[in-house]
């Protein structure tokens, strides 16, 4: 079997919630049949009575293998650096994640708190929080720019706020060692990851893909209130989907919808730079432009083309792009 431990530092508990969701596989098919045995999980470990100090002394001196540990949070440094006391393993929860990153075969950061910092990073950062191996999109964070666990691999960054559930299980079950877990895969080769540290199996497209609305961003019709079934979100409610990487609608969440298919904009909670424009009045679910031209482009845009792409499309939209597609 293959052993995990999750540990938690500055969160709201929201990936653990999103993992106890997965689907493909769940978190029970994790233990059932791919065989990961779960040492401690915040959600589970009191459950099952497990003394979380003595286990991670364990983990430290060899007496238990850790293939795989998963981080979920931001690292709280704290004033001088005294950081965030671990009330189960009686030590701040910094220097359990330090020693143990260096033990472990394979790290993994859970959210955007544990990859970039998130949230709980904003300034002025009282806490003085950082991501595992990044603080935004400066690589280093509290593990050191040059940190790799024994697999050789540095952090596996899966972002999200929260990440999504299939995302966290398929990435466990690809990693956990072969011969040692039943129809584990094992194919580290085939985790490419890409420059933010992220596995590009998820991470190689943009959330526009497979959006549904994408005829009416390509014909610049928009609308401009939430839950409306026609109308693309991009140019006035501040949708960042065409410049955001994620497989949101590819592997839709519950297998059923995605944010921009209920009608709400994607805030690109993927990208290091989440929370845009730091969450301030005005600035969140709407589209800041200047002269019209919308300040932030997709991807591989420039403001030139965008201007004359914009008139030709509105030129050439038909009365059915404003439609509402779902009609009976």
């Amino acid at each position: 079997m293959a052993n995990l431990l999750w540990l938690q530092g500055g969160a709201c508990s929201g990936n653990t919630m999103s993992f106890l969701n997965a689907e493909e596989p769940t978190a029970v098919d994790l233990v059932t049949d791919f065989g990961v045995n779960i040492l401690w999980h915040p959600s589970l470990g009191l459950e099952l009575g497990i003394d979380l100090q003595t286990m991670l002394w364990e983990c430290l001196l060899g007496k238990k293998t850790l293939d795989i540990l998963v981080f979920e949070g931001t690292v709280i440094q704290a004033p001088n650096g005294t950081g965030e006391w671990n009330r189960f393993a009686d030590r701040p929860m910094k220097d359990w994640l330090s020693d143990l990153a260096h033990v472990a075969n394979f790290v993994v950061a859970v959210g955007d708190c544990a990859c970039w910092g998130g949230i709980p990073a904003m300034a002025p950062n009282p806490t003085d929080s950082i991501g595992l191996q990044y603080l935004r999109r400066q690589e280093g964070g509290f593990l050191g720019k040059d940190f790799r666990s024994k697999s050789g691999l540095p952090v596996i960054n899966i972002p999200g706020c929260p990440s999504h559930p299939d995302w966290i299980t398929q990435i466990l079950v690809a990693i956990a060692p072969p011969g040692r877990v039943p129809n584990a895969t094992g194919r580290i080769g085939d985790i490419i990851l890409d420059d933010l540290h992220r596995p590009q199996t998820f991470f190689n497209t943009f959330t526009q893909t497979g959006c549904t609305r994408n005829i009416h961003f390509a014909y610049k019709a928009s609308t401009t209130e939430f839950g409306q079934r026609k109308g693309c979100l991009f140019y006035d409610i501040g949708c960042r989907g065409p410049m955001t990487h994620s497989s949101c609608n590819r592997i839709l969440w519950n297998r059923v919808s995605s944010k921009t298919r209920a009608g709400v904009p994607c805030l690109g909670c993927t990208e290091p730079e989440f929370p845009f424009y730091d969450l301030k009045p005005g600035t969140v679910f709407k589209t800041q432009t200047v002269m019209g031209v919308p300040k932030d482009l997709p991807t591989g845009v420039n403001k030139k083309d965008y201007a004359v792409l914009t008139m030709a499309a509105k030129d050439s939209m038909p009365d059915w792009a404003e439609e509402d597609f779902f009609t009976i």
